[in-house]
């Protein structure tokens, strides 16, 4: 028997204005998984008239997206996208450093893939 493991694991911290997000994704991302992520997340700003994000993403674990999954991805960083000071994209395959480029097309703040936990989080915190 083989087991597949999926999930998401969000955190968000608020201090005034400034948000951290950590997000871990295992697995092959769902339509679902977006249909959890994005309420929490429209929630938590809903009542900050000029959030700033910091955002640790760690796709060590990602497998990638189901098709519609892609889709409400992109909605979402159109949602919030200007929203975000700094996005660290963790992971350990070229094609996610790949997908942090594409997605710097579409988000106002900056984006970087880095394949150390502890430069990415040094990163967030200049």
């Amino acid at each position: 028997m083989t087991l597949l493991k999926h999930g998401l694991s969000i955190g968000i911290e608020r201090v005034n204005e400034n948000f951290f997000l950590s997000l871990k994704a295992i697995g092959k991302l769902t339509h679902e998984d977006y249909q959890i992520l994005t309420p929490m997340i429209n929630a938590a700003l809903a009542s900050v008239s000029n959030p700033k994000i910091n955002a640790l993403i760690d796709t060590t674990e990602l497998e990638g997206w189901a098709a519609r999954a892609i889709w409400d991805d992109f909605k979402l960083g159109l949602a919030h996208g200007s929203e975000f000071d700094k996005i660290a994209i963790y992971g350990n395959k070229n094609w996610q450093k790949i997908s942090a480029k594409v997605s710097s097309w579409f988000m106002s703040g900056d984006i970087e893939y880095f394949d150390n936990l502890q430069a990415a989080l040094l990163w967030l915190n200049e």
